[in-house]
């Protein structure tokens, strides 16, 4: 049998073996020990400042948590299945340290509260960090975007051939994405900034505690205004993994372009040694092995999101055992997204070639200049939807004939409506399709460059 634990003393014997490793969670919660520190040292504070502790003594127990943090830091303390979790490491090793006094810790503070308030300081620190590589994300985007204003490349809806595009509005709609991700997650951090410490294990304390101090000690912007609200709230770690989620969609849709994009049907990109690997049995092959990753590791961060939802739905008031299970899908969550960014930054930079003249070729290929061509018409007083499905029948007759609209003589065209002129073939060129798309937002050239500056001008100033 296992010794007794700090809590077991109503108890007459002590876990069985199995079910103590069962009960543990060191093996994963180890991770927040340096906010358990943190946040203690503030608690050990507080506790001093309120009175319930002196002076000497909250001092001595943060230097005790102090020297915990460097052994920790220079790999001397690694407690084990026998601690159960980080909190009861902490405490143990504190009451090594500094004797007794080590005890006076957990005085008006519950491990409920406790692992509430180093969640948050985990996953506000997380938030950052992902918010500064979505920078980085962005900065690459905008990067490549500058150089490729005027390279072109087929645009679809339907993975069907649609309109040619500037191949930098293609990647500045990816920046946007990532924008919103990047004020999503500000928002999120809002309310992950919310101190539950003091909330105890349900209802508060009867200990003369300062809530507010410690909240400041650990920069939170608040506390929470309900106890059992505060130890039992998870809200926040689900918004956390709902953005985690829709930068996975968006990383994943960039992936599954880059997939495409590099085939030999499509031509469009060159993978770089770099970034690619190749087939133990094929040796032509190079495969797209980055974005295949992340797009199969979205599902994970989606599985941890259900997976979450799915725990908090039938949880009574207030704290349950049911809530350890938070911790390893949020921790994989932000690894992941983390790894993602990291690895689709340094394939965008540095892991692929756009193929400049195999896309101009493509959009020379295809009908996708149709819609000039009614917008042709239309610009001449032809209804636009007789003009449409005159279009309809010309791209009809084209593909029979093996013909593309540029093939067709001005005679045939005149054919077709007395309103179309010998200017017919400027208006159709796929570098004029483009440029005439000068609407706010859209794929012009004069558009997108104005795009880019502003672009790079908020994420300036941001």
């Amino acid at each position: 049998m296992t010794e007794q634990q700090t809590w077991s003393q109503r108890f007459e014997s002590a876990l069985h073996p199995a079910i103590a490793r069962f009960n543990a969670s060191i093996n994963f919660d180890i991770q927040l020990i340096e906010y358990d520190l943190t946040g203690s040292q503030a608690h050990a504070k507080m506790l001093a400042h309120t009175g319930i502790i002196s002076q000497a003594e909250g001092e001595q127990l943060v230097a005790g948590l102090e020297q915990i943090r460097q052994e920790y830091r220079q790999g001397k303390f690694h407690p084990g299945i026998e601690a159960e979790d980080v909190h009861f490491a902490v405490e143990r090793r504190l009451v090594e340290i500094v004797g007794d006094l080590g005890k006076k810790l957990h005085t008006a503070r519950s491990r409920n509260d406790q692992v509430g308030t180093d969640t948050r300081l985990y996953l506000r620190d997380q938030i950052q960090q992902i918010r500064n590589q979505l920078r980085e994300f962005q900065l690459v985007l905008l990067d490549i975007a500058e150089q490729h204003v005027e390279t072109l490349i087929p645009g679809y809806t339907h993975l069907q051939r649609a309109q040619p595009l500037s191949l930098a509005h293609h990647l500045l709609a990816y920046f946007h994405m990532a924008q919103r991700d990047w004020e999503r997650l500000a928002d999120v951090s809002r309310r992950v900034n919310i101190s539950p410490l003091g909330c105890g294990a349900l209802a508060g304390t009867t200990f003369p505690i300062d809530r507010h101090y410690t909240a400041q000690l650990l920069d939170f912007e608040g506390v929470y205004a309900n106890s059992l609200d505060g130890v039992s709230d998870r809200d926040f770690a689900i918004e956390f993994l709902c953005a985690a989620s829709l930068i996975m969609v968006h990383l994943s849709r960039l992936s599954e372009e880059v997939i495409l994009w590099a085939s030999e049907e499509f031509r469009f990109v060159t993978l770089k040694d770099s970034c690619a690997t190749g087939s133990s049995i094929m040796p032509q092959k190079k495969n797209p092995d980055v974005p295949e990753l992340v797009r199969g590791k979205t599902g994970r961060v989606f599985g941890h999101l259900q997976a979450m939802l799915v725990m908090m739905k039938g949880l009574p008031l207030a704290y349950n055992k049911d809530l350890q299970e938070d911790k390893e899908g949020l921790f994989d969550s932000v690894n992941t997204v983390k790894a993602c960014l990291q690895a689709m930054t340094i394939l965008l930079q540095e892991g692929l070639e756009f193929r400049k003249a195999r896309l101009e070729q493509a959009v020379t290929e295809d009908f996708s200049n149709a819609t000039d061509v009614a917008d042709y018409l239309a610009a001449r007083g032809v209804p636009f939807r007789e003009a449409y499905n005159l279009v309809g029948k010309v791209v009809k007759t084209s593909i029979a004939a093996g013909k593309l609209l540029k093939d067709l003589s001005l005679e045939e065209w005149k054919q077709l409506h007395p309103a179309f002129a010998a200017d017919i073939y400027e208006a159709i060129s796929p570098r004029q399709v483009v440029a005439a798309r000068n609407s706010y937002g859209g794929t012009g050239f004069a558009q997108v460059r104005q795009a880019l500056v502003a672009a790079r001008a908020q994420i300036t100033a941001e």
